[in-house]
């Protein structure tokens, strides 16, 4: 019977497979989300200026928590469109709300001189899904910031936007701008870029570290105030949750990716899913790597095979980063265990195809770090940097283990991925409570609620 539900599964999923594994195919794949889920959320919270408080729950489960927005005009405001977090996390909002009928217009400041295959498809995917695209310059521009009902600038870096096109109109725009911001590096930290955000209706930033972060920074380093900050957190779209929640369509990626990789079904794999960049800590994670299986060898542990797997290499560029990667490979002489995947929107293939994900970003880690409710929704355990937006979402020793940033978590690393190895109930356990506080707090649903009760409140401030 298993036999032949695997083989009407491969029947079923040969376009979902195509889409899923074709870089290519970026306007079959693009968005992660569709409308949003109407249930229910049991818990959240909200911060202003780092006070935290919960909102008045919605009680009517049949209704979209963000109905309220229909008919309403939001211009959305990107500093660029390309297949980073930031603009696509924008596009998904854009999505939800046209889904209850806002009229949506979005605007990319920064684009090439030359034509983009990849703004185009991107473009072409919004204007399908009912989202007018704008010129970032011109009249057209100007009137629809000052009929909006809410602008939603994107980045830190979409505030030049403000003084070059509106200029001397910029002031009946700030009171209704929401400032959505996603960044934790310290040069986004010009005044030319956030010198407006004292006067805009509020700042939306997706962990509580961030915002903090954020708060501090602003006061110190520019002697400004942040405006009203609301803390929200993200969510796994409904498609995603779909495909981790279908045994046997999990089952057949797995299968799918481990035989293009060239490993086995029982071999133990650790993926590290993000854009090459030192920022990312693959060069950590690679040495943590090579470690374990020195620890492995040392204690003449029998373990399978373990392999390591960096998605999100840029074959195309061949940057100094990833040439460093690749020949710290072939000098440790580990070129069968460690395998680079080109960058891709197609997540859900790897992590059905994975044991463990690695998150390792440096430095302040990740804003948030969508991909790690991503992998806990397919009951993967996570070993992530003490720092950032992790350290909100993995749990310690429940969910995953923590190690420190930079060189000094080498080693931790290291130990527990020999650990994770070793101990295989710790390892699905950990999976399954990972998986379980995803669906307590880091559903669709979840982030449409949480982004109604700021978009509200907004409003309300913009008609005041």
């Amino acid at each position: 019977m298993a036999k032949h539900s695997v083989a009407m599964a491969k029947k079923r999923w040969p376009i979902m497979l195509a889409a899923f594994l074709s870089v290519s195919t970026v306007t079959v794949l693009l968005m992660r989300s569709n409308n949003a889920d109407s249930c229910i959320t049991k818990h959240f919270t909200i911060a202003h200026d780092n006070q935290i408080r919960s909102p008045v729950q919605l009680t009517n489960a049949a209704s979209n928590p963000l109905n309220f927005m229909k008919s309403k005009l939001v211009l959305m405001v990107s500093h660029e469109l390309s297949l980073s977090g930031g603009p696509l996390l924008l596009m998904e909002l854009a999505f939800l709300l046209r889904g209850v009928g806002s009229d949506v217009v979005w605007i990319t400041n920064q684009k090439p001189a030359e034509p983009d295959q990849i703004i185009y498809s991107l473009e072409s995917k919004m204007m399908d899904r009912g989202v007018q695209v704008l010129s970032a310059k011109g009249e057209k521009a100007i009137d629809t910031a000052l009929k909006a009902d809410m602008v939603i600038l994107n980045t830190a870096v979409a505030g030049k936007w403000l003084d070059v096109v509106l200029k001397e109109k910029i002031a009946p725009v700030l009171p209704k701008v929401l400032w959505w911001i996603h960044e934790m590096r310290g040069h986004y930290f010009k005044v030319e870029y956030v010198k407006h955000l004292p006067f805009v209706a509020g700042a939306m930033i997706d962990s509580h570290t961030t915002a903090e972060y954020w708060k501090n920074r602003t006061r110190e380093r520019l002697g400004i105030k942040m405006p009203e900050t609301y803390v929200v957190h993200l969510g796994n779209s409904k498609e995603l949750m779909d495909v981790a929640e279908d045994s046997v369509a999990k089952r057949v990626l797995r299968e799918h990716v481990r035989e293009s990789l060239g490993v086995r079904n029982d071999d133990l794999l650790f993926a590290i899913i993000n854009s090459v960049s030192r920022g990312k800590g693959q060069d950590m994670f690679l040495r943590s790597f090579y470690e374990s299986l020195q620890l492995i060898q040392e204690k003449k542990l029998q373990l399978p095979t373990l392999h390591a797997v960096v998605v999100g290499s840029d074959m195309n560029a061949q940057t100094k980063f990833e040439m460093e990667l690749r020949k710290f490979v072939i000098e440790k002489k580990i070129q069968d265990r460690v395998h680079f995947v080109n960058k891709t929107l197609a997540v859900a293939p790897y992590l059905a195809a994975i044991d463990v994900l690695v998150q390792n970003s440096q430095a302040r880690g990740e804003c948030f770090g969508r991909i790690t409710i991503e992998a806990m929704a397919f009951r993967l355990p996570v070993l992530g940097t003490a720092a950032g937006g992790t350290m909100e979402i993995v749990v310690n020793g429940t969910t995953g283990l923590l190690h420190p940033v930079g060189k000094e978590g080498v080693a931790p690393l290291a130990k527990n991925i020999v650990k994770l190895a070793t101990h295989v109930e710790k390892r699905l356990t950990m999976g399954k409570k990972g998986y379980e506080r995803v669906k307590e707090r880091f559903l669709e649903h979840h982030m449409s609620q949480r982004i109604a009760s700021v978009l509200k409140e907004v409003l309300e401030k913009a008609r005041q």
